[in-house]
């Protein structure tokens, strides 16, 4: 979906906050750096609307305090009709005019009349995973203050954890809806992709776009995925009924090399705890993980070339936001076509694991989330850093999907980890069916 640029009264994204209204790794730290540096102005401090209170919201339309509707928060990439979708950028906060229609994927919620409660806060063109953004201000974590929010739906992660809204809406390129959901201890999943329309929502990259619901726990995932999808909560029941305990579930574990040694243990003990029949995956199937995973940050890098390119040196967007346009550049003259190439073997490889498993588990992060930068170079170093730890764009370059879900860890940093479940295909509805008996073994 192209965005056009059009004139129009700025308005402060303060005073809108009212109460009514409706790649490769190793060298990419380095490769960043250099990139912005060369940019002019990269560590110099922009223009900064911090939002009020916790910052998960840019809109926020307090619900009536005695209404018993669900709260559904939208991420600001998603169109809500007479709300100026901002994609948590300054330069569309001042010159884009209101949304004349909603984005398709809110039609269920507005036929059920659902409350919509605001649109959250995000990294600016959905770009990032840390979760920062220089001009509305980074949400703050509520598991820890330090620690980042994760992105790019850490408004929708910061909104759900503190209690602010019931469910909500966001989108997942590479792990959107579920790094922040690891990082601030709720749930996100990833949907099939194609399932649900994208039309209406701010694109990164058109192979791997998906929009998928986030919650505190896995019943109100349940319900925002049953306001995304008609007929889903009779899919649910019947996951439920055809699978009541985890004794019939098998799930295949993938271990990745560089994880966290508490992680993968914490891993562990959740599914066994569960009581999943556990089947260990052989090591030839993380090293295609691994090339996935960097084939999808290729594609997905790519993307952010494709869909903003055209503001590389635009005055408004965020030094951080172009070291990734930048480097998305790069990647999509050298390495984009050669990895969609590698994807259908991917898929067919999955295939076959499906095959022997029903599901397969891995931790969503492989280290605890990152602290805050203390001097914030706005230089992408931190980006870079996450895209190595995240386990997520694999499942996007597949297209399957995943549910990330907050499981204990032994940790003097932060009390949880998140474990990732990676389903066949249209396979949502098994996913949270196993993410109850998860929920329910972990929290006893």
């Amino acid at each position: 979906m192209a965005i056009v640029l059009a004139k129009s009264r700025q308005t402060s994204s303060v005073a809108r906050m009212k109460q009514s209204g409706p790649a490769g790794f190793k060298c990419l730290p380095i490769v960043l750096g250099s990139l912005v540096l060369c940019s002019g102005c990269s560590i110099l401090p922009g223009f900064n609307k911090k939002l009020p209170g916790n910052r998960a919201f840019i809109d926020y339309w307090a619900p009536d305090s005695n209404s018993k509707q669900l709260r559904l928060a939208v991420k600001d990439n998603i169109d809500i009709k007479g709300v100026v979708t901002t994609a948590g950028s300054e330069i569309f906060s001042r010159t884009h005019k209101p949304a004349e229609k909603d984005a398709p994927c809110l039609a269920i919620a507005r036929r059920r009349k659902v409350q919509i409660v605001g649109k959250t806060n995000m990294t600016e063109f959905a770009v990032s995973p840390s979760g920062m953004n220089e001009y509305f201000g980074t949400p703050v974590n509520p598991l820890k203050r330090n620690l980042i929010p994760g992105g790019s739906s850490s408004g929708n992660a910061v909104a759900l954890a503190s209690g602010m809204a019931d469910i909500a809406f966001g989108t997942d390129t590479a792990g959107s809806n579920r790094v922040p959901a690891a990082c601030c201890g709720v749930v996100g999943l990833k949907t099939t992709y194609g399932l649900i329309p994208i039309e209406g929502v701010y694109p990164v990259e058109p192979h791997l776009d998906t929009v998928g619901p986030m919650g505190k726990d896995i019943d109100r995932t349940v319900q925002g995925m049953d306001l995304l999808q008609d007929g889903f909560a009779a899919k649910y029941a019947a996951a439920k009924a055809a699978k009541p305990t985890a004794r019939s579930i098998r799930v295949g574990r993938l271990k990745l090399k560089s994880t966290d040694q508490k992680i993968d243990q914490a891993i562990d003990d959740a599914l066994a705890k569960t009581g999943f029949q556990v089947v260990e995956l052989d090591d030839s199937l993380s090293d295609k993980f691994e090339q996935a995973k960097k084939d999808g940050t290729t594609v997905a890098a790519a993307g952010a070339w494709i869909s903003d390119g055209r503001f590389e040196f635009a005055l408004g967007v965020a030094a951080r936001t172009k070291s990734v346009i930048q480097f998305g550049q790069i990647t999509f003259t050298t390495g984009y076509r050669s990895a969609l190439a590698r994807r259908s073997a991917w898929q067919r490889t999955l295939r076959d694991v499906f095959e022997k498993v029903d599901l397969i588990a891995l931790p969503t992060l492989q280290k605890t989330p990152p602290g805050l930068p203390l001097l914030n170079l706005r230089i992408g170093i931190l980006e870079a850093h996450l895209l190595q730890v995240q386990n997520t764009v694999a499942v996007n370059f597949a297209g399957n999907p995943a549910l990330a879900i907050p499981v204990p860890l032994r940790d003097v940093k932060v009390p949880l980890t998140s474990l990732q479940l990676i389903g066949p295909r249209l396979a949502e509805a098994d996913l949270l069916n196993a993410g109850r008996l998860v929920e329910s073994a972990v929290n006893r």
